[in-house]
C-alpha cells in the first residue's frame, strides 16, 4: 500500500457521518503527526514540508478538520455566507472540497465582544468552510509548533493550560531565595498587530493559504475593509499562529542572563510575566531585550499596562493572585474573580423571582461548580467558605422577595433543609444547591516543559499523566468568566 493510503480513511460519503470511526481517524493523522515532529527535529525541512502536504491531502485528515469545525463551541456561528456545516451532506461534501487548487478565502465577518474594562474586542469570523481549511493546515502545522514551542509557553497548546502556567509561576517564586521583582508583560493588541511579513516567512505552513487569510479583510455592515497587519482572534489558526511568532523570547532570555539574574519567562499566549533579581534589572535590560523581540514581529508593550512590582506587593496573572507573606508565596483566586463569580449568581438569583426553586438550583449549580473546580489548585478554601456564605445570604434575600408576607421559620421549612449535619441547606428536596465549600484543594502537578503530545516517545508519559489526573483533571475556566 501507498504512504497516501495508509491514511487515506473512508471516502464514501454516502455512508452516515455518524458512522465514522473516529478512533481511527485520529490514529491515521496521528501517525502522519509524529513523523512531521522526528523530521522538525532532524532539522530536514524538506522532509517536513513534504510531510504536511501528504498530511494535507489525506482524506482522514480532511474529515477531522470537519469534525473540529461542526462540532466545537463556533458551530452555530456562521460567517458571510451565512452557511453551516450543519447536515452529514454539507459535512462530506466540504471534507471533498479541502484543500483545492483554486481554493480562495472569503472575507470575515466582523463582530465585537465586550471586555471586562467595558470596551470591545473585535473577532473576525470566517465562513465555515475557510475555518475547515484552517484546521487541516492546524493538523500539519500543530506538530511543528509543539516541537518548536518554549517550554514555558502554556496557552492554546495541546494538554496545556492556565494551571501549568501558575505552577510555573510558583516553581520560579516560591523559594526563599527565589526572584522578588516581576515584570508584568501587556502585548498591546498583540492578534491586531502582528506582522504579516514576519508571519509568512516564520510560520511554516501552505504560504499561498496563509496569505490569503491574512489578506482576507472583513465585512462590516456591509463595508468591506481590508487588512494589512493582524491574524483575526476567530480564526483556527491564529491562536497557533501568535504562540509561534512569540517563542523564541525564552531562548533569548536564557542567552542573555545567567542564573545569578533569577529571569524566569511564565508566557500563557500573550500574557507573560518575566521575574528578576533587581527591578533595575528588569527595567533597564530585561525590558528594552522584550521590547526589541516584539517590535522585530510588529509588536510593542503597553506602556499603560506593564510593571514591575515586588512579589511582597503580589500581583495579578491569568484570575490568580500571588503574593509572598513573611517568606512564603500564597496563590489564591484574584479578587476580581471573586467578585465576578459573586455577581453571576446574584445576576441568577435577582432575574429568576419567577423560577422554580429546582430550575433556579440547576442554573447556579454550573456556575458554582465550575468556579470552584477552577480554583481548586490553590489556597482557595477560605475563599470557598467565603463564597457559599454570600451565596446563603442570596439565597436567603431571594426567599425573602418571593414571600415578604412570611417569617423566617415558614421560609427556612419552605426551601431549606437539614442535610449531612449541616442546617440550612437550600434545597427543594430533589436538588440541592452545591456548596462550594466541600471542594477538596489539590495540588496541580505541572506538565513537564518538553512534553510533546505529537511525540509517540512520549506516549507513556501522557497516559500516566492522564491516569494520575482522572480525579483531579484540572478544569478551564468557565467561559463566563474569561474576557
Amino acid at each position: 500500500m501507498s504512504a497516501l493510503g495508509i491514511i487515506e480513511g473512508p471516502r464514501d460519503g454516502t455512508a452516515p457521518w455518524s458512522a465514522i470511526d473516529w478512533t481511527r481517524i485520529r490514529r491515521l493523522v496521528g501517525r502522519l503527526q509524529a513523523r512531521i515532529v522526528k523530521a522538525v527535529r532532524a532539522g530536514k525541512w524538506h522532509r517536513v514540508r513534504s510531510l504536511q502536504r501528504l498530511l494535507a491531502n489525506s482524506f482522514a485528515a480532511k474529515l477531522l478538520a470537519v469534525q473540529r469545525v461542526s462540532s466545537n463551541r463556533g458551530k452555530n456561528t456562521p460567517g458571510v455566507d451565512g452557511v453551516l456545516l450543519n447536515t452529514p451532506v454539507r459535512k462530506w461534501r466540504q471534507a471533498h472540497q479541502l484543500n483545492a487548487k483554486d481554493y480562495r478565502p472569503k472575507p470575515l465577518r466582523r463582530i465585537y465582544i465586550p471586555k471586562k474594562n467595558g470596551k470591545r474586542r473585535p473577532l473576525g469570523i470566517p465562513v465555515q468552510a475557510d475555518r475547515a481549511e484552517q484546521a487541516l493546515e492546524l493538523l500539519a502545522l500543530d506538530p511543528v509548533s509543539e516541537t518548536l514551542a518554549d517550554p514555558c509557553s502554556y496557552g492554546f497548546r495541546k494538554a496545556r493550560g492556565a494551571h501549568d502556567a501558575i505552577a510555573g509561576c510558583f516553581l520560579a517564586l516560591c523559594r526563599r531565595h527565589s526572584a522578588e521583582w516581576i515584570l508584568e508583560g501587556d502585548i498591546r493588541a498583540c492578534f491586531d498587530e502582528l506582522s504579516h511579513p514576519w508571519l509568512l516567512e516564520h510560520v511554516p505552513t501552505n504560504q499561498g493559504k496563509l496569505r490569503g487569510w491574512l489578506k482576507a479583510g472583513f465585512m462590516e455592515r456591509g463595508v468591506f475593509r481590508p487588512t494589512t497587519e493582524g491574524t483575526p482572534q476567530g480564526g483556527i489558526l491564529s491562536p497557533t499562529a501568535a504562540n509561534m511568532a512569540l517563542d523564541g523570547l525564552e531562548q533569548r532570555l536564557r542567552a542573555r542572563f545567567h542564573a545569578r539574574h533569577k529571569v524566569n519567562l511564565v508566557r500563557y499566549a500573550d500574557d507573560f510575566i518575566i521575574t528578576g533579581a533587581s527591578s533595575t534589572l528588569l527595567a533597564d535590560e530585561v525590558k528594552p531585550l522584550v521590547q526589541q523581540f516584539l517590535k522585530e514581529r510588529g509588536l510593542e508593550l503597553s506602556e499603560a499596562k506593564t510593571r514591575i512590582v515586588h512579589i511582597d506587593d503580589g500581583f495579578d496573572f491569568l484570575g490568580f493572585n500571588l503574593r509572598k507573606y513573611h517568606g512564603k508565596l500564597l496563590i489564591t483566586p484574584a479578587k476580581p474573580s471573586i467578585a465576578a463569580v459573586k455577581e453571576k449568581v446574584r445576576t441568577i438569583l435577582e432575574t429568576g423571582g419567577s423560577l422554580s426553586q429546582d430550575v433556579l438550583i440547576r442554573r447556579l449549580n454550573p456556575v458554582i461548580r465550575g468556579w470552584g473546580y477552577y480554583y481548586r489548585h490553590v489556597v482557595s478554601k477560605e475563599t470557598f467558605s467565603d463564597i457559599a456564605h454570600a451565596i446563603w445570604c442570596m439565597t436567603w434575600n431571594w426567599a425573602k422577595r418571593r414571600h415578604p408576607q412570611k417569617g423566617r421559620k415558614w421560609l427556612k421549612d419552605r426551601y431549606y433543609a437539614h442535610r449531612d449535619g449541616r442546617d440550612w441547606v437550600f434545597t427543594d428536596g430533589s436538588i440541592t444547591l452545591f456548596r462550594m465549600s466541600s471542594i477538596p484543594i489539590r495540588r496541580h502537578v505541572k506538565i513537564r516543559g518538553d512534553a510533546n503530545p505529537y511525540d509517540p516517545l512520549q506516549a507513556d508519559y501522557f497516559v500516566e499523566r492522564r491516569g494520575r489526573q482522572r480525579e483531579r483533571r484540572p478544569v478551564p475556566a468557565p467561559a463566563w468568566l474569561v474576557t
